[in-house]
């Protein structure tokens, strides 16, 4: 009987709410296009898995490329239209440069201060800077050439390790997330965790619990986001789960970064010694780099920021670039034609003495549009992450209030048939 006398107590607050937020949105005129909505749950309805589908589909289809739904609570925006697009994110990229404030910004955004979830301000182009100048740029990237190749050159090894058997199954998504994930690390911290010849066993496997359950729950809905009435009898069990990866995760991070302190600092003492110079052949990590701008600018450069970037990094730089090598390699399975044609450019100007590597890619322009080709049918986000508007604006000749959350489907965008050459 609890649950019922709670849905009592509970209905009458939902009832006021949904009456003020009717009542809100009769009050803004030339709103984009709508559909019927239900009491309180909003458009929740018509958030069926996988939602840029169920959005292009369903709904874009019929009511058009600019919609306002309502995720309970909160106000969205889905554009599935590359000139109304262009208009949210160049023309009004500045209103539309806030994150909304999810319970997943929170925790593991670090309170709204990562690279992903900062809101429009002087951390915001902080952030940016930093990871142009010191993560992204190109003598950093050429500087773990060494790294990607080396990866590269495993997994290849891993997958051909099996002998002459014609028929052997391998896991190549498995062995893609394995070599992305290790090509991170090393950049990040010096260390590879998936795959042979790992050295720390026990805190490799660790990390892989850590990694998997953070994709587990990135790709988790939280009701709690869209109906924060919900959150007054207690948190729901994906809100708990958040809390404690967020707890294991940066005592895990603060771990590498104590591990690479001591390292430097046990450098810089032998280099102060004389006893060998360090500087020659030495592979510096990501992190080797923000703790030597810490020194600088204790302030800004703290452990805290460090441990955001990492934990970006590896959210953001793995399961995407894994999952578009595993469309790829799909698309051309069921392309034999188009492989074939990839294998015979790759034979002409690579040869079969050696591996393609990267200085090659500018010879192989084919291969550049399978790539391209994939990322077009199969895009990494195939909804943007979201932004808010930070304040009212007109999108495609509508008004948008302040404080809406806008997606893009890009999924929709790529795959409009109207849109098609």
């Amino acid at each position: 009987m609890e649950p019922f006398y709670i849905f009592l107590t509970v209905s009458p607050l939902l009832f006021i709410l949904s009456v003020l937020l009717i009542h809100k949105k009769k009050k803004i005129k030339n709103l984009p296009p709508t559909p019927p909505s239900l009491p309180i749950l909003g458009h929740l309805h018509l958030a069926k898995k996988p939602l840029y589908r169920a959005l292009a589909t369903k709904i874009s289809d019929q009511y058009g490329p600019v919609l306002y739904l309502r995720f309970g609570s909160r106000p969205v925006l889905v554009v599935s239209d590359p000139s109304i697009a262009e208009e949210c994110l160049n023309k009004n990229d500045i209103i539309f440069a806030n994150r909304p404030r999810l319970f997943f910004g929170k925790h593991l955004g670090y309170d709204y201060t990562s690279l992903v979830w900062a809101p429009y301000g002087h951390n915001w182009r902080n952030l940016r800077r930093i990871s142009a100048l010191e993560i992204f740029s190109p003598s950093r990237l050429q500087m773990f050439l060494a790294i990607r190749v080396d990866e590269a050159r495993l997994m290849i090894k891993q997958l051909t390790s099996g002998g002459n058997d014609e028929y052997r199954t391998v896991d190549l998504k498995a062995a893609l997330f394995g070599m992305t994930l290790n090509v991170m690390m090393r950049m990040i911290a010096g260390k590879r965790y998936y795959g042979e010849d790992v050295k720390e066993v026990e805190e490799a496997a660790y990390f892989r619990e850590l990694v998997e359950e953070t994709f587990v729950l990135g790709g988790a809905s939280n009701v709690g986001d869209f109906l924060p009435l919900l959150r007054w009898f207690g948190h729901n069990e994906t809100e708990k789960r958040i809390e404690r990866l967020t707890k294991n995760r940066d005592v895990f991070l603060q771990r590498l970064v104590e591990e690479r302190r001591k390292l430097m600092a046990k450098e810089r003492e032998e280099l102060r010694d004389g006893n060998v110079d360090w500087s020659v052949g030495k592979q510096r990590t990501m992190i080797d780099v923000l703790l030597s701008l810490q020194k600088d600018e204790p302030d800004y450069y703290t452990d805290q920021m460090i441990r955001s970037l990492a934990g970006t990094l590896l959210s953001a730089g793995t399961d995407t670039s894994a999952g578009t090598m595993e469309w790829a390699m799909s698309l051309l399975l069921n392309n034999p034609h188009v492989l074939k044609k990839a294998q015979k450019e790759i034979d002409e100007h690579v040869g079969q003495d050696r591996l393609v590597n990267e200085a090659d890619l500018s010879k192989l322009p084919y291969l550049h549009v399978i790539i391209l080709e994939t990322l077009r049918i199969y895009p990494a986000g195939p909804l943007s992450v979201p932004h808010e508007s930070s304040e009212d604006s007109v999108i495609g000749g509508y008004n948008v209030p302040g404080g809406t959350m806008l997606l893009v489907n890009l999924w929709a965008i790529q795959n409009d048939p109207k849109e098609e050459l």
